[in-house]
């Protein structure tokens, strides 16, 4: 089953009365929020232009001291004499000799490149390595480096790959390093700094309380510690094309520049709190309005609930109540305006005077139905009556004494039954056994002339029904549908079925007669009494009268014609177990 909305039309009051404040408040409130979101944007977009420049511009700066110590790595790897003699020496002593020069040059080097921290040069034949460090550079990072550094210089000798043409990220131990790298014959020669040193200008730069600048390679991972970027998830990896704001609250403004000469990026992350505490004054202003406007909306909402709309459903959840014929329920007492109060009052002294006009109209009505009711019962009787003298006149004149004991004995029973027939109800099996025993005095008004089958269940035998229901519609094809040409069998069947949540009792009631004519029919679905030449057929009205009168619609009677012929009665009852 789907989910049902509440039907609120179009006219209603509370409808109009919101619909009426959303069209006041909603407008104003939309442009207040726009106009402090677009307040905003443009105070964003001018950090982002002027840090965008900023990083741009020490990107630069970066970039040209790379280059200034990429060409001292050229030249010393094609000017150099000492460095060819190290790659192609005539003798172990003009290597030592060049070695010894070219550990002197790297050292004095050293001193005039503070961008970077230790220029190397690499002999992969001799696996000689040589280095001139900063003196700031501690001797256990040192020895870390030159290991790791030793082993991708051999990985670089002993595979197809190429050194790379440009500034490189290379990780060691927990530090990332930016490396350049230049192989000459047998000889590599490059550079490397630690990245922390590249971002040592960084720190000039006001980024506020919380922001960074940081250096990230081509993965955007940054090269230097940054535990706030997985506690916020800030991402990184999106390009520097544009600023952007990340984070898990996109609470981060993020602007970069990739580098000119090699694979990282120079990015500056700033906290949106940063950026927006520049914001002018009214800004702020226009932020509270909005906020007010925000709270001021559901608080209208709210007193208009209560004030007006809430004693509305109450009066209308009571007059659907009293709708459905609930006619017995009150407005309660809650607390409400002094016009809602003065209309419940009126309302509830009005419903209690037609509660009293309806219980009035109710117990003349019962009292009615009920005389009505007996009256449709005892209509049946004087019809049977005549029949019944009639049969037993016959038998007297044929002296059959054994049947009209036996005649005797049914019609006892059978009007011992009608006499008790003024009840509204009998059991299924008590109106069984007077259709058995009515059967049974017709079957000696028209020997060999008629047969019945019944068919019943057992549980179903205490079930209540009206009386006369069956036996109404036995007499009926009786009546009009034995002949002396063909005998005629009836049958009736019993049984339990369910539509949906309903169980009900279905009765079929068949006979092969002729079956029922066009106009007869016509009249029983229109709920007329059947009148044609031989007079005024009361049964099947009656019956349809009285289920009308105990069931109400949960009960229905169907007439049509079977195949080949014969009449087919379906009568529906109500299911109800005992107790």
């Amino acid at each position: 089953m789907g989910i049902r909305f509440p039907h609120i039309s179009w006219n209603s009051i509370r409808l109009k009365l919101v619909v009426g404040l959303f069209v006041v408040t909603v407008p104003l409130l939309a442009l207040l929020i726009y106009n402090h979101h677009y307040s905003i944007n443009v105070v964003r977009n001018q950090v982002a232009i002027s840090n965008k420049n900023l990083i741009s511009l020490y990107m630069g700066e970066i970039d040209a001291r790379l280059e200034v110590v990429e060409k001292n790595i050229l030249g010393l790897a094609t000017t150099n004499y000492d460095i060819q003699s190290m790659g192609m020496p005539n003798s172990e002593d003009e290597y030592q000799l060049a070695k010894y020069k070219v550990s002197l040059y790297l050292s004095n080097n050293i001193l005039f490149n503070e961008s970077i921290d230790a220029f190397f040069v690499f002999n992969h034949e001799r696996q000689d390595l040589l280095d001139g460090f900063q003196s700031s550079i501690a001797y256990s990072e040192r020895m870390q480096v030159e290991k790791n550094l030793v082993q991708h210089l051999n990985q670089l000798a002993n595979s197809s790959e190429q050194a790379s043409h440009n500034w490189y990220v290379k990780k060691i131990g927990n530090t990332y390093y930016i490396l350049r790298t230049i192989k000459s014959g047998n000889l590599y020669i490059g550079a490397w700094v630690n990245a922390q040193t590249l971002l040592g200008p960084m720190n000039l730069i006001n980024l506020g309380a919380n922001g960074h600048a940081l250096l990230v390679n081509s993965q955007g991972d940054p090269l230097v510690s940054a535990n706030f970027l997985q506690d916020d998830q800030v991402d990184l990896s999106r390009g520097f094309q544009q600023y952007y704001l990340t984070g898990s609250k996109k609470n981060w403004l993020v602007v970069g520049k990739p580098s000119q000469v090699g694979k990282f990026s120079l990015v500056a992350i700033i906290p949106n709190e940063q950026i927006l505490q520049n914001l002018p004054k009214i800004t702020y202003l226009i932020e509270w309005i909005s906020f007010a406007s925000i709270a001021l909306l559901p608080l209208s909402l709210l007193f208009l609930h209560r004030a007006v709309l809430v004693p509305i459903k109450r009066l209308i959840s009571v007059m659907n109540k009293i709708n459905k014929g609930h006619v017995n329920v009150r407005i309660e007492n809650y607390g409400a305006p002094d016009e809602f109060i003065m209309v419940n009052q009126t309302f509830d002294k009005m419903i209690s005077q037609i509660e009293e006009l309806k219980i009035n109209v109710y117990e003349e009505q019962l009292s009615k139905q009920k005389a009505e009711l007996q009256h449709l019962q005892l209509q049946v009787n004087p019809h049977f009556f005549m029949n019944s003298l009639n049969i037993l006149f016959n038998l007297a004149q044929v002296r059959n004494y054994e049947l009209i004991q036996e005649m005797t004995l049914c019609l006892v029973n059978y009007f011992r039954f009608m006499f008790r027939s003024n009840l509204s109800f009998v059991t299924l099996q008590e109106e069984l056994q007077h259709v058995i025993n009515y059967i049974r005095i017709q079957e000696m008004r028209f020997p060999d002339q008629l047969t019945c089958r019944i068919d019943c269940p057992d549980f179903l035998k205490s079930l209540q029904i009206p009386p006369l229901l069956i036996q109404t519609f036995l007499e009926n094809s009786i009546k009009h549908s034995v002949t002396l040409e063909e005998p005629l069998h009836l049958s009736v069947s019993l049984d339990l079925k369910e539509t949906g949540l309903s169980p009900y009792v279905e009765v079929v009631i068949r006979d092969t007669g002729k079956g029922f004519s066009n106009d007869v029919l016509a009249d029983i679905r229109s709920g007329n009494r059947v009148i044609d030449e031989k007079g005024e057929h009361i049964g099947i009205w009656n019956v349809k009268k009285r289920l009308l009168l105990l069931y109400g619609e949960e009960a229905s009677i169907s007439c049509y014609n079977g195949y080949p012929n014969g009449a087919v009665v379906e009568i529906k009852l109500p299911y109800e177990e005992e107790g």
